[in-house]
């Protein structure tokens, strides 16, 4: 789980899109932070530290204990608004997490052992049809990246969600199928070679990956 993160926080007066935007010229982005069984609670932070917190990369997969009044809020960021031209934070949603909590999240995957995989090595292409998971975590157990090794792994294979071994505490939010994570394919100028030849010719070169997108790809 990515380390839990610290926002300092100061209760809002007034609301309305006129404060707000009184508050963002002050350096401050508007905030609230609901759920549980409380009343939601609005405040506003420091702009220079939550895009700090946003260039770790993790930010919406950590905890953020919110200092405000004297308190501090258990909470795990939902939502983000972004200026769009300046791309400065504007607004931002956070949820209030209660002892036990279970919360939807999107985690990243990272491939490991390559150099493991026979496809690979002989020029075949990691196409990756979804770079996140949607898991449903327990609060305190939210983990920063899913590692999916790909040792053995040959041309025409696929990783499916059911080969993934996920950490204690986590499981898929999409349990309705046994959805594609990624598909190991064949270069182009391997399948050329393959179809003028009958057989299969080894590319020269590294292996490379090739980072698709769901639009591009289908799900098994």
């Amino acid at each position: 789980m990515s380390d839990a993160l610290t926002l300092p926080a100061e209760t809002r007066d007034r609301a309305g899109k006129g404060a707000s935007r009184a508050l963002r010229r002050e350096g401050r982005v508007p905030a609230v932070i609901y759920g549980g069984k409380e009343e939601p609670v609005t405040i506003h932070v420091e702009a220079k530290e939550l895009i700090r917190q946003l260039d770790t990369g993790h930010f919406m997969n950590s905890i953020v204990m919110i200092e405000v009044g004297g308190e501090k809020l258990r909470t795990l960021p939902k939502d983000v608004a972004f200026h769009p031209v300046t791309d400065r934070p504007v607004h931002a949603d956070f949820l209030r997490l209660a002892k036990g909590a279970k919360v939807d999240v999107q985690v990243p995957v990272v491939f490991t052992n390559e150099e493991a995989s026979p496809g690979l090595k002989k020029g075949g292409v990691l196409n990756v049809v979804r770079h996140e998971l949607d898991l449903v975590c327990e609060a305190d157990k939210i983990p920063g990246e899913i590692e999916i090794d790909v040792t053995g792994k040959d041309v025409g294979d696929s990783i499916h969600i059911s080969e993934v071994k996920l950490p204690v505490g986590a499981e898929s939010a999409i349990t309705d199928r046994d959805f594609t994570i990624a598909t190991l394919v064949a270069p182009s100028a391997l399948k050329k070679s393959e179809s003028e030849s009958g057989e299969e010719v080894p590319a020269d070169g590294v292996a490379a990956t090739e980072q698709g997108s769901d639009e591009g790809s289908s799900e098994g």
